[in-house]
């Protein structure tokens, strides 16, 4: 840049700003000079030899006659220009956020957050996707003090032929001298320059416009001769018969009126003569003609969206499969102009505006385009709703992401389940820990048998006393103890109860010979010879099982 005065602002590097270059339009077009209007054309009458030069003097970095023709060409090659604007406009559908690692600035996340909720931002992105076609874009930020910092308030996009490349690497980007030669070097954050990496190489040698040029000129040839086909195609053809004895003069005017009859529809001859009219039938001319340019378009989709599926209709048709596989390519395609995108605005825009602003950072807030999925949102709950329960730990920012939910604002309504739900949840928690409490109190009881002798709940277990639901021991519960959770009984739930009122003369001959048996023993085999002498009545248990089992057998028998 042309030294200047310099302040205390700094750049991401620490380096001072200059700061009328800030404010100035560095680049804007003029009258007379290097940055002049360019009126002239070069797609007009282009030849393949004529290309053929336009393309070594680009490789030498004389690059202006090969960005007039890329101009050109999105003006005249219409499938070149469709399939250009299709790429620009596929960067509309990415969002669009900022990304705080930690230890960021907050006021730095915000300035940043307003950066790309301008509404020139998207236009900006957009501008710089003019170097897939040429190679590179330029873009110049004009800077003003607006809201307590310094932002820019436009983004003007400069014509590409403004520029050269340093004539030894063809590597830095210059201003162009009005000699013609490499003028200064653009940097940020005077300028944003965006250099697609669609291919190893020169920038200048990147763009898809080398790769179309040559398609460009093959159809300029294939459509001229084609129209002039298609003029004469189209008439009959007119055969003028004359006497043998016409003279010269005859003949001339029946040649002129055969030839009228293609303009006019109307003729004169002298009597004698004739003419005939041979009509012609068939498609030779797309036959020819059409298919070539149809298999240069389809080249050129390749270049440009890699596939050609979503780009025009095949007469063939095609699978399913196939167009998802091509889809996903584009795709493809999408994400890395997105990836490109944002990796040059936050070099050129993010880190300078940042480093002016809260000066030179550790750490920068930076800006990501992301392009949004085809989910199956309904997979994704459904496994959530399975792992999650289990202890799967997932971020509320990754499943926002994958369903392209936005974060809500504080002051927004959320969306949340019903009162009568969430009060059932609450009650069914709190019934839940009542449980655990239950449980942990019962766990360190011990129980007394017959002789009053106390035996560990280690012991019971050891016996089976153990629940096989939640592997506690702990007493017996009954659904009397819980009312609220009876719903209307059966007959066969009237049996129940009234064979289990008597529960207690049924336990106490079970259990107190049991109870005693072990609470005398001191190992598991003791235990057991103890149990086989003790004689243990069954007989009151064996009894109620009986009268339960026939009145319910009779019940069944009953209502079957």
């Amino acid at each position: 840049m042309v030294e200047t005065r310099r302040s205390s602002i700094l750049g991401p590097d620490g380096q001072p700003i200059m700061v009328p270059l800030l404010k100035g339009e560095t680049a804007a077009p003029e009258r007379y000079g290097a940055r002049a209007l360019i009126h002239y054309s070069e797609a007009s009458g282009l030849t393949p030899a004529r290309l053929g030069e336009i393309m070594k003097g680009a490789n030498m970095g004389l690059a202006k006659p090969y960005l007039t023709l890329a101009i050109d060409m999105e003006e005249r090659y219409l499938h070149y220009a469709s399939q250009l604007q299709t790429r620009r406009l596929a960067l509309d559908g990415v969002t669009i956020s900022v990304s705080a690692p930690k230890g960021v600035n907050p006021k730095a996340v915000d300035f940043v957050e307003s950066l790309i909720a301008d509404p020139m931002f998207p236009d900006m992105v957009a501008s710089l996707q003019d170097g897939v076609g040429k190679g590179y874009s330029v873009v110049e930020p004009i800077w003003e003090y607006e809201g307590k910092t310094l932002r820019p308030v436009v983004y003007q996009h400069r014509d590409p032929r403004y520029f050269r490349y340093d004539e030894v690497g063809l590597r830095d980007l210059c201003l162009l001298d009005d000699s013609g030669l490499p003028g200064p070097r653009i940097e940020a954050p005077y300028f944003i320059k965006h250099e697609p990496y669609l291919r190893a190489g020169s920038p200048v040698r990147r763009g898809v416009a080398r790769s179309a040029a040559w398609a460009f000129v093959m159809q300029t040839f294939a459509l001229q001769d084609w129209a002039a086909f298609c003029e004469i195609y189209g008439i009959p053809f007119r055969i003028g018969k004359f006497h043998s004895s016409a003279t010269n003069e005859d003949k001339a005017t029946l040649l002129r009126a055969v030839r009228a009859i293609a303009n006019d529809a109307a003729a004169i001859i002298p009597q004698g003569m004739e003419i005939d009219f041979q009509e012609t039938n068939g498609n030779r001319g797309e036959a020819v003609f059409g298919n070539f340019i149809s298999y240069l378009d389809g080249k050129v989709s390749l270049i440009i969206l890699g596939q050609t599926m979503t780009a025009e209709v095949s007469k063939s048709g095609g699978s399913l499969a196939q167009a998802k596989v091509q889809e996903n390519v584009r795709m493809d395609i999408v994400r890395f102009d997105a990836r490109q995108n944002s990796a040059t605005v936050n070099r050129d825009l993010i880190r300078p505006a940042v480093a002016m602003n809260f000066g030179p950072q550790d750490i920068y807030p930076t800006v990501q385009m992301e392009l949004a999925e085809n989910e199956d949102l309904a997979a994704l709950g459904a496994f959530l709703g399975q792992a999650v329960p289990l202890g799967l730990k997932v971020s509320q920012s990754y499943v926002r992401k994958r369903a392209s939910i936005p974060e809500p604002d504080e002051d927004e309504e959320l969306l949340g389940a019903p009162a009568a739900q969430a009060n059932a949840s609450q009650q069914e928690a709190e019934k839940r820990q009542s449980a655990v409490g239950d449980r942990q109190s019962e766990k360190g009881a011990k129980k007394k048998d017959a002789t009053g002798k106390k035996v560990a709940a280690e012991q019971l277990a050891a016996l089976g006393t153990r629940c096989p639901s939640c592997g506690d021991v702990h007493g017996a519960r009954f659904a009397a103890d819980r009312p609220e959770d009876v719903t209307a009984l059966d007959d066969t739930d009237a049996l129940v109860d009234a064979a289990l009122s008597d529960w207690r003369e049924i336990r106490d001959p079970l259990l107190a010979g049991l109870l005693s048996a072990a609470g005398q023993a001191t190992t598991f085999e003791e235990a057991l010879a103890n149990i086989e002498k003790a004689g243990i009545d069954s007989a009151p248990l064996q009894e109620a099982l009986a009268r339960a089992t026939a009145k319910s057998r009779g019940l069944g028998d009953v209502r079957d």
